[in-house]
């Protein structure tokens, strides 16, 4: 395999996966853990892009240089935590030359028994890019470090009737620590975030002043995170951390603001002003007014008379 395939090389197995970096085949056909430094296909030779048909969560060690998160760096050298859902491609980035560490990769299978199977699709960052991976601290490494030595350790006993429960535990406290750190994150990166926060609100302001809603529409998440290069649910969640809110729940915020501006000092009527903002139809802008408000547009500009 070449490094300049120009399609990304798709895998549906582990076992595949095992066979394409060299490595022998996995304990168990649904999980597996890798040790970086037991793959011994040189990196010119592996594949720029993949698709996986399970889960992977890596763990990096040693990366060397400074790798850019969003429009930051990392606040740790100590290593990364990235995660990749299912079908999800995952480009290698020229800045990762030499690193160590793990890489657990498992079926939707493995889980699907367990209470994992059904909650797994609560942990956000999943969605997240590669480049919104999770920087931990001294303490933090040791906590994760162990948590996969005990993957390990469960891999090197025969496996019995426990032995998928346990490892799926495993797993699952894997991810609800990451959830814990990626929440400290959020608070370390707190300044970062608020660059971000106001370039989100002046993106808003702009869309709103250039009349963009009557050809496009209302913003949508998707428009703002493109606009500031961050994954959307990465952007909700550190929105959420913020101010309380999710992104779609601050585009509405924003649509409420500028409504109100309309309806308390121009002539427009709920329709008009209804499409300025973005709507297709006057309802569902009365609507989320409402719910906002605890009043309707009319009532709320019948306060000003």
């Amino acid at each position: 395999m070449k490094n300049a395939a120009k399609s990304p090389s798709t895998f549906h197995s582990i076992s595949e996966l095992h066979r394409a970096l060299g490595l022998p085949k996995p304990f168990h056909p649904l999980i597996s853990l890798v040790n970086y430094g037991a793959i011994s296909v040189a990196p010119e030779d592996l594949p720029t892009a993949l698709i996986l048909n399970f889960y992977k969560i890596s763990y990096k060690l040693n990366l060397q240089g400074k790798i850019k998160y969003g429009q930051n760096y990392y606040d740790f050298d100590e290593g990364g935590l990235s995660f990749i859902s299912p079908n999800q491609i995952i480009a290698a980035s020229e800045d990762e030359k030499d690193y160590s560490g793990y890489t657990l990769l498992f079926h939707a299978d493995f889980i699907r028994n367990h209470a994992l199977g059904k909650n797994i699709r609560n942990f956000g960052f999943f969605s997240y890019s590669t480049n919104e991976a999770l920087h931990l601290s001294e303490s933090e490494k040791t906590i994760i470090i162990g948590i996969f030595e005990n993957i390990t350790k469960e891999f090197s006993v025969s496996i019995d009737s426990f032995s998928q429960d346990l490892i799926a535990s495993q797993i699952e406290l894997l991810l609800k620590y990451s959830d814990r750190f990626y929440n400290r994150q959020f608070i370390t990166r707190k300044i970062g975030n608020n660059n971000l926060l106001s370039n989100l609100e002046q993106l808003l302001s702009d869309y709103f002043a250039d009349e963009k809603p009557l050809t496009s529409g209302l913003p949508t998440v998707q428009y703002l995170s493109d606009a500031l290069q961050v994954s959307p649910r990465y952007l909700s969640d550190m929105l959420r951390s913020l101010t309380g809110q999710n992104a779609q729940q601050h585009i509405h915020s924003k649509v409420i603001e500028k409504a109100k501006d309309y309806l308390s000092t121009g002539n427009l009527s709920v329709s008009e002003i209804a499409y300025q903002l973005g709507f297709e139809h006057p309802q569902s802008f009365s609507k989320i007014f409402k719910r906002k408000t605890s009043l309707t547009p009319i009532e709320f500009k019948q306060s000003f008379n």
